[in-house]
């Protein structure tokens, strides 16, 4: 028997050039037997309507279906303003008790040195006795201060207008002393 019309329509159904007429041939075609040994590998394409034809529904796949997709009532519960506010008390709390086991355990380390913890404000002395000269002293801390903070304001507006992130070795603050 001649398969050369076959062999056609196969390469014109690979190309997607077949009509749906066509298509029907090759179907029944591949659903006789006797077919030869180099287009055997392609029957399973053709044949797999039958072979699913065949197949039907459960009479309880409705019943199964609808069991998955029904989920169970979920009960809105009330928060109140205490509700919503206790992770952030808990992590207030935990803060505060780490806060006071570093202040303990900095008593401890520095109990024998008198000279770091003095919270005797009463034996505090004034270093300068003229009025105007401790006046220049704290105007000249608070200037170094405020041009410092100017300085890292300047750095930080220069890095974000940089394209690309690129570095210009100024990565630190020098301040006058």
């Amino acid at each position: 028997m001649d398969y050369k019309y076959i062999e056609q329509l196969l390469g014109r159904y690979w190309q997607c050039e077949t009509s749906i007429e066509e298509e029907q041939i090759l179907r029944v075609f591949f659903s006789q037997k006797g077919i030869p040994d180099d287009l055997r590998p392609y029957q399973s394409l053709f044949v797999y309507e039958q072979s699913l034809s065949n197949e039907k529904l459960g009479e309880d796949f409705d019943n199964k279906i609808l069991e998955r997709i029904s989920a169970p009532v979920v009960k809105a519960r009330k928060l109140t303003l205490v509700g919503r506010f206790m992770p952030m008390l808990r992590a207030a709390a935990m803060v505060a008790i780490l806060f006071t086991l570093g202040n303990v355990a900095q008593q401890t380390f520095f109990a024998n040195d008198k000279n770091v913890l003095d919270y005797n404000y009463a034996s505090y002395k004034d270093t300068y006795s003229d009025p105007k000269m401790a006046y220049e002293q704290i105007s000249s801390a608070l200037q170094k201060v405020s041009k410092g903070i100017n300085k890292s304001h300047k750095l930080m507006a220069d890095s974000l207008h940089r394209p690309n992130g690129a570095d210009t070795g100024a990565n630190h603050i020098d301040v006058e002393e």
